[in-house]
């Protein structure tokens, strides 16, 4: 039989919380958030000279144009292609890169091209905690106040991790994702890792013909429990290697690759046809626009891209953000995080997330064009790469040329964990190549892949933009439709500060609320408050009645036993 206290109780409560509710709910008025308030970033970084983007030639190495806002500097492009120890003393100071970092020498088969190459890599941190201050140093944004915690590798340096003494800002040389590495088939290669961080880690060269052990410098394979003992921070290592396949392939740590892989340590390594005179861009920083291709791309393509999409889990990232003890980030890592648990939160294309995506990862093309693309996901689930107005074909599977009979055109395109895919896209207006010119978006299709931390419209989110699309600034053209992007480099926007839709109409129907979503009075609210301290109180009445035989049986136990512990003590 239902206790007639406890459903006087609940029909008490349920009536006031109803009548109090109903008679001072009010909606609140709509406000909007002051634009002018907001603490926006120019849309290009003002840190990049627009001098930039123009071709030129630095000692002898021809850089193609690249018209995007924010792009390389050409420095790093002409000591990637001659070497650090073969380009000017000038030209070296400019990129901020050591004088070992990439060393070319001996034309081994006489074909006008160096056949040695050692590349030196560190471990550098981004985004951690620091022991000075209560900060992270140092910072890399992959949108606008956007900081995750990550590990990258990075072209040796020879100064500091961040941009000056006043600055917490990383160097420009540190930053997501490691850079893209191109050698050529035959060349004798070594790539040189110096552990400059706290913990051990390797390289793996994944789908890079390759040695298991090599008889001079030890393991080959990178990974700790089958060929190498781990890279221990302060020590160095040399992967040597003599390609005889050319493809896209892919580098990463194998050191706890569960975590580390996730944390940024993952690159892209291309291994070029052999050609005479073929002086390579050893290092595309940052991924993009290769402008300074190889000799066989440029006898097939008008431009290459390279596109390198990555997934990062919060939760992973911020154990660095917590810590600056090695032995409790290894616990939290190694021990308490679950990785079976685990959700990517964060999805980036060439290191960053929509707007930033815009500074650097835009496709710019003119029509009639055939354009080179190599794709890498290293994120940990499968993505779906969806390209707006185009077909592309795909002629390669994890560096291995598929059947050119078989070979088919796409407008999406599935990606597994690590997997690579070479796609030709063609700017020919014939409504199946391309459907004319225009911003056409490329983007994951997983509808999560364009959100930065669950935040839309974010994540990996890029255009194919045709140069008549493309403005002075090299952005896309949107405020010709009456388009605005300026809230999107806004810090307030990533902190769901913003309403997306307010400025749709005047009276900003989709704005936001004024306070909270229900106002309240006092009076309500003690009510309400009264009200729920009443329902628990009757519901404590309740159990202590229904249970009331068994509360007595058990105190008469405790009792009972209380005197017989007592009397046998005595």
């Amino acid at each position: 039989m239902p206790n007639p206290i406890l459903i006087a109780v609940m029909v008490f409560y349920l009536a006031t919380a109803s009548i109090t509710a109903q008679a001072s709910l009010k909606l609140p008025q709509t406000i909007k958030v002051d634009r002018a308030a907001l603490t926006a970033e120019p849309p290009c970084d003002p840190k990049i000279s627009p001098a930039w983007r123009e071709a030129q030639v630095i000692d002898g190495v021809k850089i193609d144009a690249s018209p995007a806002c924010s792009p390389d500097n050409p420095a790093w492009i002409a000591a990637a292609v001659k070497g650090t120890n073969n380009v000017s003393m000038d030209t070296l100071m400019k990129t901020g890169l050591s004088p070992d970092t990439i060393i070319k020498t001996d034309d081994l088969d006489g074909d006008g091209d160096p056949d040695r190459i050692i590349i030196k890599l560190e471990v550098m941190e981004l985004n951690g905690k620091s022991p000075d201050f209560p900060g992270i140093v140092p910072t890399f944004d992959i949108a606008p106040g956007v900081q995750p915690g990550v590990w990258v590798f990075a072209p040796k340096g020879s100064g500091m991790s961040t941009e000056n003494f006043e600055s917490v800002r990383a160097n420009p040389l540190l930053r997501l994702p490691a850079p893209v590495i191109r050698v050529e088939q035959g060349d004798i290669v070594q790539l040189v890792l110096e552990n400059t961080h706290y913990f051990p880690h390797s390289i793996h060269l994944h789908g890079v013909d390759h040695p298991f052990m090599h008889k001079e410098h030890g393991g080959g394979d990178g990974v700790p429990q089958t060929s190498e003992i781990e890279l221990m921070p302060g020590e160095r290592r040399v992967y040597e290697f003599q390609p005889r396949q050319a493809g896209t392939m892919f580098y990463h740590c194998h050191v706890q690759t569960h975590t580390h892989l996730s944390m940024g340590l993952a690159g892209m390594i291309v291994v070029e046809e052999n050609r005479p005179n073929n002086w390579l861009q050893t290092l595309n920083i940052g991924g993009g626009h290769v402008r300074h291709s190889s000799v066989a791309i440029k006898e097939k393509f008008d431009q290459e891209y390279d596109m390198h999409y990555h997934a990062m889990d919060k939760e992973l990232g911020d154990i660095i953000q917590k810590y600056n003890d090695p032995r409790l980030i290894a616990r939290d890592m190694n021990q308490r995080y679950d990785i079976t648990d685990s959700t990517e939160d964060y999805y980036t294309i060439n290191g960053l997330s929509f707007p930033y995506s815009l500074r650097e990862s835009l496709i710019i093309v003119k029509p009639d064009q055939k354009i080179k693309l190599r794709l890498l996901n290293s994120g940990g689930e499968m993505i779906a790469i969806h390209t707006h107005g185009h077909h592309a074909t795909i002629t390669h599977y994890d560096g291995v040329e598929h059947n050119p009979v078989a070979q088919i055109m796409r407008d999406v395109f599935d990606m597994a964990p690590a997997q690579r895919l070479d796609l030709t896209l063609e700017t020919t207006n014939d409504g199946k190549h391309s459907y004319g010119e225009g911003d056409w978006l490329i983007h994951d299709h997983r509808e999560k892949g364009i959100t930065t931390n669950g935040m839309a419209e974010g994540g990996s989110m890029s255009s194919i933009v045709y140069t008549s699309y493309l403005g002075e600034d090299g952005l896309p053209k949107t405020s010709h439709f009456g388009i605005d992007l300026s809230h999107f480099f806004t810090k307030e926007y990533w902190e769901r500060r913003v309403p997306i839709w307010q400025d749709l109409d005047e009276t900003a129907n989709l704005g936001s609320p004024a306070g909270q979503t229900v106002s309240m009075d006092a009076a309500t609210k003690n009510s309400l408050l009264n009200a729920t301290y009443g329902l628990l109180i009757g519901i404590l009445i309740y159990f202590i009645f229904s249970k009331r035989e068994y509360i007595k049986q058990s105190v008469m136990t405790v009792i009972s036993r209380n005197k017989d512990g007592k009397g046998s003590q005595q």
